[in-house]
């Protein structure tokens, strides 16, 4: 976490060619749901049929999706990371086309599901292929690929309106022909993917369901999906509008306020409130909002504004389930995200077809209470689960890490410790020489501490690196303070969620121990990324309750609280 001080502040947006073409992709991929829900009543008008017919479009993507997730660890741990986003590309230009060209509904819903089979495939890959590629480091591809998801999501919408204002065809020619861009970019400039080390069993995300913590989550958020997908494939239709711009205005509204607590709103509810608190509100204040629109499924703007409001909690829940199932989870990620995916995607994929068949029987408004229904009934199973969460952010997972060589003399003086925090920096060892200063001259034991960070990105998660790599950066410096005649103890944190969210578990960690002081390194993004909101120094000075020392070498330690941060922002 100790950064390098003397580099200059590096753009996220600075990033090779081959960045651009799969960030390009993502947003394309991100409009995709929201780009066809403008089309709904007039695929069912024009086609003559029912709602329940046309929300088939979304039953045969998703379960196709959720069949597909199962294997996708097991292709891309063969072919590599490259041929399988090229492979997931080549499938979404080639069935958004032919779906372009369907002459009813069920050829439609056919090319669908081979659109979501690409679909498996290349967001299961997108992310890492950003993080690999990207010049400006793991936290420079993280604010990429969030740009490309708030921009894909809110704009999907209106391109879908304005698209489908031309005919019904043309977001499905629209998706193809964007996607075919992206796939010769990508062909061109994204050089080879080296193939995993490690292949993946076609049966480990099937396996992973029987870890209790992993399962519960899945059904929690199979419910979750249900309800949504009640609410994004059955809402257009009372909505009453017929102009395929109008419902993209909406739920363009509505994408806007998903992209802004996907990205934003949840790190900051997760690190004030917990994940399960807020999840528990999420999924009250949507089952709540889908009756309204039960109760006023007569009256166009009362299902328009809960739709609208939906986003909220939407954006909230997308990120947080995701990072409810990395927390809990005992598997490793890509397993973990396999299995996961399986499991909502089913709940997700059956649910618009449900509510329609529902309307038919009895009542649009009843879709609606049994979406509701979903809703609520999740929160009961997510509380089943509730320890494990609590367990995980607490930092039970904290890993001690042992120099390869026996430290050489006595531990400096015993208690309260002196933590340094470091990362893989060029300047990480005259922080840590520095950190030992302080520590000899306090009488203190020196503990160097790394955080390991898995970001969670809507419905995404990667990780900064392997724990072995993580446990080998303490390891190297422990090794060398042995070698030196100095001892110190080491320890990998884990933490899920933001960037911030290091500085949250770092903060726990010193104050549960008792640290006498923390020392951070500066950050190669430049002062401005370090001092601001949701930075890893902001997080820790803001919930740390012992002194936070800035060191910077060649220069005197400053120590950093709320007001030194406010006055440095503005110096």
């Amino acid at each position: 976490m100790s950064s390098h001080s003397g580099a200059a502040a590096v753009s996220p947006f600075k990033q090779p060619r081959a960045v651009w073409a799969v960030a390009f992709a993502c947003v394309v991929s991100f409009m995709g749901i929201g780009l066809v829900d403008p089309i709904l009543p007039v695929l069912a008008e024009e086609l003559e049929a029912t709602p329940a017919q046309v929300s088939l479009l979304f039953t045969s993507y998703l379960v196709v999706t959720a069949v597909a997730m199962i294997g996708v660890g097991w292709v891309s741990s063969r072919i590599g990371a490259k041929w399988t986003l090229i492979l997931g590309l080549v499938l979404i230009v080639g069935f958004a086309g032919l779906a372009g060209t369907a002459g009813g509904v069920d050829g439609i819903v056919g090319f669908r599901a081979g659109w979501g089979l690409g679909n498996a495939l290349f967001i299961s890959t997108s992310l890492a292929v950003i993080v690999a590629s990207a010049s400006g480091g793991f936290s420079g591809a993280i604010i990429l690929y969030e740009t490309a998801l708030g921009l894909g999501i809110a704009v999907g919408p209106l391109l879908g309106g304005v698209l489908g204002g031309i005919s019904w065809r043309g977001p499905f020619f629209g998706v193809s022909a964007l996607m075919a861009i992206a796939l010769i970019a990508t062909l061109f400039f994204l050089p080879p993917t080296p193939k995993p080390e490690k292949k993946v069993s076609l049966v480990a995300p099937l396996a992973a369901l029987r870890h209790r913590g992993l399962l519960t989550m899945g059904m929690m958020a199979l419910l979750y999906n249900w309800g949504f997908f009640t609410l994004l494939g059955y809402a257009p239709y009372p909505m009453q509008l017929h102009d395929p711009l109008q419902l993209g205005w909406v739920f363009f509204a509505w994408g806007i306020l998903v992209a802004i607590f996907a990205v934003w709103g949840a790190p900051w509810a997760q690190r004030r409130f917990g994940t399960a608190p807020t999840l528990y509100v999420n999924l009250l204040g949507l089952g709540i909002l889908l009756t309204v629109i039960g109760l006023g499924v007569s009256s166009p703007p009362v299902v328009m504004g809960a739709v609208i409001l939906s986003g909220i909690f939407v954006g909230l829940n997308n990120t947080l389930t995701t990072q409810a199932v990395m927390l809990v989870s005992p598997v490793e990620r890509p397993i973990a995200s396999s299995a996961y995916g399986f499991v909502r995607f089913i709940g997700g994929g059956l649910a618009p077809f449900a509510a329609g068949k529902i309307a038919e029987a009895t009542d649009q408004s009843v879709a609606f209470y049994v979406g509701a229904a979903a809703f609520l009934v999740a929160i009961p199973v997510l509380a089943s689960g509730h320890q494990l969460i609590k367990a995980a952010e607490s930092g039970e997972a904290a890993e001690p890490v042992t120099p390869t060589l026996e430290p050489v003399g006595p531990v400096r003086g015993e208690g309260r410790p002196v933590l340094v925090a470091v990362g893989a920096t060029p300047d990480a060892d005259e922080v840590v020489d520095r950190a030992a200063e302080m520590a000899a001259a306090e009488g203190a034991p020196l503990e160097v501490v790394h955080v390991r960070e898995t970001d969670v990105i809507e419905e995404q998660a990667i990780d900064a690196e392997e724990p072995e790599a993580a446990a080998a950066t303490v390891r190297a410096h422990l090794d060398r303070l042995g070698a030196r005649g100095m001892s110190a103890t080491g320890l990998v944190l884990h933490s899920v969620g933001d960037h911030a969210s290091a500085g949250v578990e770092l903060a726990r960690y010193a104050t549960e121990t008792r640290a006498r002081t923390i020392a951070l390194g500066s950050s190669p993004r430049g002062r401005a990324a370090q001092l601001a909101d949701g930075s890893i120094t902001s997080a820790v000075v803001a919930n740390a309750s012992v002194p936070v020392v800035l060191v910077v070498p060649g220069e005197q330690p400053r120590e950093l609280s709320a007001a030194a941060l406010t006055q440095l922002r503005h110096a």
